[in-house]
């Protein structure tokens, strides 16, 4: 068994060679993105579990160890990484938990430090907990994202990127039911090997790989008949998680809905642009701007690598970061930009345009810039344009399930009316 060694504060780290024998133990947010990552870690020497659990016993176990005024992202996935750990599935001596760390001015950067908290309390204080930063904030010798690591993590999403939003547009209207779920499995192992084997992300074969996976999802059988519109934002980990939105996507598609979820690279455009914004803002290094500004002129150029493969085989494009940021002048402030920030009311703005005006705002509880950036925009949103069909779902411990999609379903009746209104009046009856 690998031997325990703190640092100078006293945190346990994960060591080399835990890296040999351990299971490290993550929380699902967006799957498609995640399982093509998780599978890169593989390949690296790094023996990764996703937790897929879900049910309401995550979130009685998260309360019980994490404060009920905490976000409910960390009430969630504090209790499904401590419920793995009693599950009696893993061998406790032989385990790390993994979770992101921001570093801004979000609970998220708090998270690391709750989980160990919780470990302490449930006696699991032998278990690491091992912080995914790019910030450097905490360093452990037995994980390390290298630059060859880093740079497939990258691809990867970008590969998500396009998976997701062409899943989302081709699902609905498949003639044969499955073939697109077939397809996310078929290059989500593909792409695995590609990216293991050291090929698929320079920026030749990221064009052409995306191509492939675009022209694959074109030649599904499709009959397009008119459908409802849905666009879903929020809080990044209720806005993708499963187990934090109580299976929306799922509901919505029941619900035969076509549905938009803007994708994980605006948001990372969004972090990176913040650091640009604090420079003109309030000044600081110049040198540093310039660095950020390089990170930036690569998030765009992956953008426009996407835009182009999506529009070659006739997909509806994802909307520029550029456009997004302009979209928001005049409703409220780049300065707002804690959590998902003025970015979550652009979201919203560019829904709208582009014709999913029908939009649920995932709420979760204690998130306080999320509050003001979606529920609190939504009369300025419908204000600017009045297509906007919002409604507000507030995610937390004690909401009922039943209630929270009985008032997706009240937005959804105003969304039947209008495309009954519009078949009417385009003869598609």
């Amino acid at each position: 068994m690998a031997e325990l060694v703190y640092d100078k504060d006293g945190r346990l780290l994960f060591t080399k060679e835990m890296k040999k024998e351990y299971t490290i133990l993550f929380p699902m947010m967006a799957s498609i993105h995640f399982n093509i990552i998780k599978n890169i870690f593989a390949r690296f020497g790094y023996k990764v579990e996703l937790l897929e659990t879900d049910g309401p016993e995550i979130a009685q176990v998260g309360l019980k160890y994490v404060h009920n005024d905490t976000c409910y992202p960390a009430i969630l996935t504090i209790g499904q990484l401590i419920h793995a750990v009693q599950s009696g599935k893993y061998d406790v001596n032989k385990i790390a938990l993994l979770l992101t760390q921001t570093g801004g001015g979000c609970h998220a950067s708090n998270y690391i430090h709750m989980l160990r908290k919780a470990l302490v309390k449930a006696g699991y204080d032998k278990i690491p907990v091992i912080s995914l930063n790019m910030s450097g904030m905490e360093k452990n010798p037995g994980f390390k994202i290298s630059i060859p690591l880093l740079r497939r993590i990258a691809a990867a999403g970008l590969y998500g990127e396009l998976i997701l939003s062409l899943s989302n547009q081709v699902r609905p209207y498949e003639v044969n039911k499955g073939d697109t779920d077939a397809l996310i499995d078929k290059w989500t192992k593909r792409l695995t090997i590609i990216l293991s084997e050291g090929h698929g992300f320079k920026r030749t074969e990221l064009a052409k790989y995306l191509d492939r996976i675009a022209e694959d999802f074109a030649n599904i059988e499709i009959k397009r008949v008119p459908k409802i519109k849905v666009g879903v934002v929020g809080e990044i980990y209720v806005k993708y998680a499963a187990l934090g939105n109580n299976n929306l996507e799922r509901f919505l598609r029941e619900q035969d809905c076509e549905i938009n979820l803007p994708g994980i690279l605006g948001f990372a455009m969004f972090k990176v642009d913040n650091r640009m914004e604090d420079y003109k803002l309030y000044g600081g290094s110049r040198a540093k701007y310039l660095v950020v500004k390089k990170l930036m002129d690569f998030l765009t150029d992956y953008e426009t690598l996407l835009i182009n493969s999506q529009e070659k085989f006739g997909f509806r494009p994802i909307t520029r970061y550029s456009h997004t940021k302009e979209l928001v002048k005049g409703v409220v402030g780049y300065g707002s930009k804690m959590g998902e920030g003025w970015l979550l009311t652009g979201e919203m703005l560019e829904l709208v345009e582009c014709g999913f005006e029908n939009i649920v705002c995932t709420q979760p509880f204690g998130c306080l810039p999320n509050h003001i950036n979606g529920k609190g925009m939504i009369r300025k949103i419908k204000e600017k344009d009045e297509r906007a069909n919002i409604v507000a779902i507030d995610y937390d411990p004690g909401a009922p399930r039943v209630n929270q999609e009985n008032r997706i379903k009240l937005m959804l009746a105003v969304a039947k009316e209008r495309l009954d209104k519009e078949k009417e009046e385009f003869g598609t009856v």
